[in-house]
């Protein structure tokens, strides 16, 4: 088992920090640049909780202090990388992203900054509870369902974005769980591959967009 998530962590790495590199140097417009940096936030956020855990089941030692603090950088850069996700949708579709949607994606993703900072968290214990668990996922969820809407809203608009929409959606139902009641059912952290396939399948589609000939 441990050899199995590990090699999949490591190529999940590297995917996302290689796919973001390869579309920066493929556009250099505003979409291309967003989506360029996604992919990095996505990977580079991720390699602090990722990598941590990989080294935990080779080494010896107490990880629980760098996998604690790499679960609340991973939270925050999550956030971003849905802010990024709705810049982008922005930058691509300006007409019918309204000004009220960005006022409650950034106002979403603020309140769960906020929330994450709160030391009732436990981040660096890595033994934070199901009620702080379920209060930091609320408006991460809400913002969750906002992008959900935004891109099912132009599904057929851009064929490479199509099934963004289905991504996220999906992203979430395995998340959820994870972040609710991974601590008592700790099974429920096999969830979490799934879910990291499906934002793959998001670098994949951001890839797809980039090789696109204008």
């Amino acid at each position: 088992m441990k050899y199995g998530e590990s090699i999949f962590d490591i190529i999940y790495l590297l995917f996302a920090v290689a796919s973001g590199i390869i579309i920066l140097l493929r556009r250099r417009d505003l979409p291309g640049r967003l989506m360029g940096s996604a992919a990095l936030i996505l990977g580079g956020g991720d390699a602090f909780h990722l990598v941590p855990r990989v080294l935990n089941y080779f080494l010896d030692g107490n990880f629980t202090v760098w996998l604690g603090f790499g679960k609340l950088v991973t939270s925050l850069t999550m956030t971003a990388f849905y802010v990024m996700l709705f810049l982008l949708h922005k930058s691509l579709f300006s007409s019918k992203s309204r000004s009220v949607m960005g006022v409650s994606v950034y106002a979403l993703a603020l309140l769960r900054v906020a929330v994450c900072m709160f030391p009732q968290n436990n981040w660096l214990t890595n033994d934070s509870s199901a009620l702080w668990g379920v209060i930091r996922n609320i408006p991460f969820a809400m913002l969750g369902l906002l992008i959900v809407l935004l891109y099912w809203q132009t599904r057929k608009d851009i064929k490479e974005l199509g099934r963004v929409w289905i991504y996220v959606t999906f992203s979430f139902l395995f998340y959820i769980p994870v972040a609710v009641g991974a601590g008592a059912v700790p099974l429920l952290g096999m969830l979490m591959l799934p879910k990291t396939v499906c934002y793959m399948l998001m670098l994949c589609a951001f890839l797809r967009l980039s090789f696109k000939k204008e």
